[in-house]
């Protein structure tokens, strides 16, 4: 049997993509390899959305390709898609590439690059190459929902509702890369979050570009419910889990959604909404906001109508620094509004020059220094913003999701008094938030598993993690 091993970048959009590339390949008789030497084929599932992570992509296949000089290698994903006419010639260590387009052809594609395919993964392919046009095929190659291998963390899984984006903000390459607003059909997507369920996943991630313009592409005569319309369908399926809300822009960002959430516990009252910036010049520069209102006024009351209808409401965002025409001005009303804002959790990042977007000719470039410095302070002045939100939720009690046992082989093996336990409760996504470090002693620990909800007290705050302690008949509410 042939064998693959996927080396995956990016952004979990990317991971839900390489989740597809896994099925379609094991559908057809293919089998994941646990590490990159006992593979036939090695895959880069690539990111080309900044210059950093498309060097990332590009010095992974020539890694791969100085320890395995006789394996073959596909450079996959958004950077082959984005280079799909240059990279051939350049990147000779390739043997061949794949863009983001329709997963299912990735066996035709993977047979071409093998002299001889077994006739099994042939048929296969035929079946599976059915799907042609990016409209048709951003509903059809979800249809594996049961197959579709997991890279997340244990008990979360990620749904994409979307592909591609009709925002076209300036500095941003996701247009050419994966064209315009492609939504999915709901029943689909309820059908993959049922089926996700089936299998024991307990967080259903609903990720897009833009999460908040769903729908916003369909035509006369078909089903535009968007955004409330989909969680709303996602609320009638049965059963204990969560649904977690990332990536909406400020300006699609629908106040019917609070409404379910207010009904239904299980949508959390987490909310990732990148405001980028605050200064209207910059926004405005950037393709992000057009409105005459100061639209870091029109953001603040945004932040505020969240909490004063969820007051546990979580909101986490991302800035942009060192856009060209940023004036220490502009970085003034960005500190400012950092300070009003007081957002739970945030990411900064550094423009890049991207070629083809329309800031790539803007002229007044800041100075690389310039702008890591501004990020630099940035960082450091919401270092104790976030410690002092995460301090609200000491003593309270929350339900965790358990990821993996940590502590010494003592704890382990059961020799130790307590074991430890690293989870995420509602206020923390995976992999960009803090975690919650559960302790347990052994008795209420024996039976505790990986991708499950435990009821927790939180006893304290050590950085941006919480610490806890497993709740049992002692530690009740008084």
């Amino acid at each position: 049997m042939s064998r693959y091993y996927i080396d995956p970048f990016g952004c979990v959009k990317n991971q839900v993509d390489a989740e597809n590339l896994m099925a379609y390949l094991n559908s057809a008789g293919w089998e994941c390899a646990a590490d990159a030497g006992s593979s036939d084929l090695i895959i880069v599932n690539s990111c080309g959305f900044i210059e950093s992570a498309k060097q990332e992509s590009i010095d992974a296949v020539l890694q791969w390709r100085g320890l395995y000089p006789g394996k073959k290698i596909l450079l996959a994903g958004c950077l082959a898609q984005r280079y799909m006419k240059e990279l051939p010639e350049i990147l000779t260590e390739a043997d061949a590439f794949f863009g983001v387009k329709n997963p299912a052809e990735i066996i035709k594609k993977v047979n071409s690059i093998f002299p001889a395919p077994d006739k099994e993964h042939e048929s296969s392919s035929i079946i599976l190459n059915s799907v042609a046009d990016s409209k048709t095929s951003i509903n059809s190659y979800h249809l594996l929902p049961g197959e579709r291998p997991l890279l997340s963390l244990p008990g979360s899984a990620y749904v994409k509702i979307s592909e591609g984006c009709d925002n076209r903000c300036s500095y941003c390459a996701i247009p050419l890369i994966r064209g315009g607003l492609v939504s999915r059909d709901i029943s689909a997507i309820v059908e993959e979050c049922r089926s996700l369920l089936a299998r024991g996943v307990k967080e259903l991630c609903v990720i897009g570009q833009d999460i908040g313009a769903f729908g916003a592409d369909k035509h006369s005569g078909e089903t535009n419910q968007g955004l409330p319309g989909l969680l709303g369908a996602i609320s009638s399926l049965k059963g204990d889990f969560w649904v977690r809300l990332l990536y909406i822009h400020p300006d699609h960002f629908q106040p019917e959604i609070l409404d379910l959430m207010e009904k239904d516990t299980r949508f959390l009252p987490y909310f990732d909404i990148p405001f980028q910036h605050a200064s209207p010049k910059i926004l405005a520069a950037m393709n992000r906001c057009r409105s005459q209102e100061s639209p870091a006024e029109k953001y603040l009351a945004l932040i505020n109508t969240i909490r004063a209808r969820l007051p546990d409401a979580v909101i986490r965002s991302t800035f942009l620094l060192g856009f060209p025409g940023e004036t220490e001005e502009d970085f003034a009303m960005l500190l400012d509004f950092q300070e009003k804002a007081n957002l739970d959790w945030l990411g900064c990042f550094l423009y890049s020059r991207e070629e083809n977007t329309k800031s790539y000719l803007m002229k007044k470039r800041i100075p690389a220094k310039t702008a890591s410095s501004r990020k630099k302070i940035i960082e450091e002045r919401q270092i104790p913003i976030t410690e002092k939100n995460m301090r609200r939720f000491t003593g309270r009690d929350m339900d965790v999701l358990l990821e993996e046992k940590i502590g010494s082989d003592a704890a382990n093996t059961g020799e130790a008094n307590e074991s430890f336990w690293l989870g995420r409760s509602f206020c923390q996504a995976p992999d960009i938030d803090g975690a919650t470090v559960i302790v347990c002693d052994n008795e209420s620990g024996k039976n505790l598993r990986a991708g499950e909800f435990i009821k927790c007290r939180i006893t304290a705050r050590r950085g941006f993690d919480l610490e806890a302690v497993k709740k049992t008949a002692a530690c009740q509410v008084n």
